[in-house]
Parts: structure tokens; C-alpha cells; sequence
């Protein structure tokens, strides 16, 4: 029996997706493992890894054209698991850069926005951020007051964003503001006057990746700035389904890291002279882990073979996300647990793997709207409000 792989999910994945999964992981395990606890504490995100991933095909890895690598949404889910498996900042970085601005570009885009931006990106040279939500606006995003208002031949945008990832270090950032009462977005290169992006500080997770505070104050773009094919809340929305999609599976991936570290551990670490590997309730507590991890992956595995032939519901998003994050958080606790009182210190995966989980249980949409999506859903009834 492999205590990895315990239902023998792998034999599910054809050989392509088994060699994305196997690329990913060796270049988690050689250049994030060594370094990611020290890029924790210090708060930092390398930004030296971003032309390596471009490299490795993994920025719009689910995109065609324009240097994308056209993969398939399983294989883009393998590889946001083995990023994860790594750190959450990680996959969020990819996440943020291909399913949200690189996706709002090539499904809304201009061909001259798409090749003005797109091969950039997709090789990590150019780097994107998605401007959707607002100090006063997160879950309701039809209530954000950032706006952009006609004005000769271009726009001005005034407001805030609030938890933007990557802004401080983006070249363009795609802004959703409300213009002419249709909310739009915007291209905005980030050196444009009146463009500001501070990175938030004193997090408790996410500490290896970027999320700032934008202020955009007298913002001119010109005309064509606009995403041409798409108005209305449709367009975030498409985008963080994306994002969403992304994030089942790569919650699995840190709830297997942490796992596999409390099962290594429990088999080295020797009380009451033997392994605590041994006692039941160590066993009880790796059991409930495995259960869950197998499952979590089953049910990403089966959304992106409905992804991919083309079936698959926002809602069928919202069970997965709700799901594996939320079992992806008890299953770092409880690894964490088996480490005793050496298990909060960075030496182990788990309790970072936890906090990071934190940030991304209410990122692109909390427990309680992914509750109420799927409410709605079964009864036919809306909730919100």
C-alpha cells in the first residue's frame, strides 16, 4: 500500500499529465523546498523564480497562443497542487498571474492587448495584477466605487483596491471599475501617474507572496485601455472561476505536504520507547488525513475532467473550492498536532502550510458565499443580501 497515493489515484492520469505533475514537483523540490521557510519569515516573495516558471510553461498554462503552453485543465490542476505543496504564496503568484490578469486579457482583450501583453507574461518578463476588490467591497463587488469616467479621448480612474496580488511588482494591472453604469476593465500600465500600489504588511500568512493596497488617484489611460469584449460582473466572475478551479487543487497539495511531513515524522519520532507512528491515536489522526486527501483530490480530479470537456458549472466550482479548503486547513492542523510543540516553529510544513490556508479559505470567495452558491443551487433560492 503507498501511504502517498493509498487509492492508487495516479493510475486515473494519463502519462502527459504524470510528467507535468513529476516537472512540477522536481522544481518545487529543488528550488522552493530549500529556501521557502527563510522566504516566510522574511516576508519575502522571489521574484527570481518568475522567468523559471515562465520557462516551465506554467504562466496561462491552461491559455492558447501567444506563448501559452494550451495545457489542459487537469494538468493545470496537477501543477497548482505541486505548487502548493510547496507554499500557497507560490501557486498564488501563478494563480494570480495566468488564471486572473493573463485570463482577462485573452478572453476579453484585444488582439492588440493580447500581443501586447500576453507573450510577456506567459514567459514571466511581464508581470500582472487583477484590481476587483475594494476596502469596502469584497464579497459584493457590484458595490465597489472605483470608477472611470470619460474624458476626451481616454478615461480617468479614480478609487482603491484592497489584497491585489503582486501589484507592487506588476507592469500592468487589469482594474475593474464602474463606467458609464456597466462595471469594465481597464488596462492600466502601472507606471502610469496616479497609479499606487503598497504592499500590506503584518500578515500571519501568505508571508512568501505580494498583496498590496492600490490607490489610484487621476489615473489617465487612453480609449483603448478598455477589454473590448465583456461588461458587467461577467467578467471578474470568469476570472475567478478560473482562480477558483486552481485553488481546490492546490489545497490538496499543501494538506498532502503536511501529511507526508506528519508521517514522516511520526515514524522517526520515538516516546514511551517506541515510534508514535504506533499508538492508535497517531493512527487515527493520519487515517482521517489520508481519507480526506484522497478524496479532495477525487473531486478536483473529476471538476477538471468536466473542465476540460466543457461541462462544467460555477457552481460544481464552488463544491470544490468549499471543500478542500476546508478540509486542506483541518488536515495542517491536525498534522501539526502530531509534531507537538516542535511543529510551530518553521522547521516543519505544517503550520505555515495552515496560516497560509487561512488567506486562501476567504480569497476568491469565502466559506459563506461558496454556501451560498451551492444553496441557491440545490434550492432554487437565493440567499445573499
Amino acid at each position: 500500500m503507498n501511504p502517498r497515493d493509498y487509492l492508487d489515484l495516479d493510475s486515473l492520469l494519463s502519462a502527459d499529465e504524470l510528467a507535468v505533475r513529476d516537472r512540477v514537483r522536481a522544481f518545487v523540490d529543488e528550488r522552493i523546498r530549500p529556501d521557502i521557510a527563510g522566504w516566510y519569515e522574511a516576508a519575502h516573495f522571489p521574484r527570481e523564480i518568475v522567468k523559471d516558471l515562465g520557462a516551465l510553461g506554467l504562466l496561462g498554462m491552461h491559455l492558447t497562443g501567444y506563448g501559452c503552453a494550451g495545457r489542459s485543465a487537469v494538468e493545470y490542476g496537477l501543477a497548482a497542487m505541486e505548487l502548493e505543496a510547496g507554499d500557497s504564496g507560490l501557486r498564488t503568484f501563478v494563480s494570480v498571474q495566468g488564471s486572473l490578469a493573463m485570463k482577462a486579457i485573452h478572453a476579453f482583450g484585444s488582439e492588440e492587448q493580447k500581443q501586447q501583453w500576453l507573450p510577456g507574461m506567459a514567459a514571466g518578463e511581464l508581470v500582472g495584477c487583477f484590481g476587483l476588490t475594494e476596502p469596502g467591497a469584497g464579497s459584493d463587488p457590484a458595490r465597489m466605487t472605483t470608477t472611470a469616467i470619460r474624458d476626451g479621448d481616454g478615461w480617468v480612474i479614480d478609487g482603491a483596491k484592497r489584497w491585489i496580488g503582486l501589484a507592487s511588482i506588476a507592469d500592468v494591472a487589469v482594474i475593474w471599475a464602474k463606467a458609464e453604469d456597466r462595471v469594465r476593465g481597464l488596462l492600466v500600465p502601472t507606471s502610469t501617474p496616479g497609479f499606487t500600489a503598497t504592499p500590506i504588511t503584518g500578515k500571519l500568512g501568505m508571508r512568501a507572496s505580494i498583496q498590496c493596497d492600490i490607490a489610484l488617484d487621476g489615473v489617465r489611460v487612453p480609449a483603448d485601455a478598455v477589454l473590448p469584449e465583456v461588461a458587467g460582473l461577467k467578467g471578474p466572475f470568469t476570472c475567478l472561476d478560473e482562480a477558483r478551479y486552481g485553488i481546490m487543487w492546490g489545497a490538496m497539495g499543501a494538506a498532502r505536504d503536511s501529511y507526508e511531513a506528519a508521517l514522516a515524522y511520526a515514524q522517526e519520532r520515538r516516546q514511551f520507547d517506541r515510534p508514535i507512528a504506533g499508538f492508535q491515536l497517531t493512527q487515527q489522526k493520519l487515517v482521517d488525513m489520508v481519507l480526506e486527501i484522497q478524496k479532495g483530490v477525487l473531486v478536483a480530479l473529476h471538476t477538471g475532467r468536466l473542465k476540460d470537456a466543457g461541462t462544467l458549472s460555477p457552481e460544481q466550482i464552488s463544491f470544490g473550492k468549499l471543500n478542500n479548503v476546508r478540509e486542506a486547513i483541518d488536515i495542517c492542523r491536525q498534522a501539526r498536532t502530531v509534531m507537538g510543540g516542535n511543529g510551530i516553529t518553521l522547521d516543519h510544513a505544517p503550520m505555515r502550510h495552515a496560516n497560509n490556508l487561512e488567506a486562501v479559505r476567504t480569497y476568491e470567495g469565502t466559506d459563506e458565499v461558496h454556501t451560498l452558491i451551492m444553496g441557491r443551487a440545490i434550492t432554487g433560492i437565493p440567499a445573499f443580501g
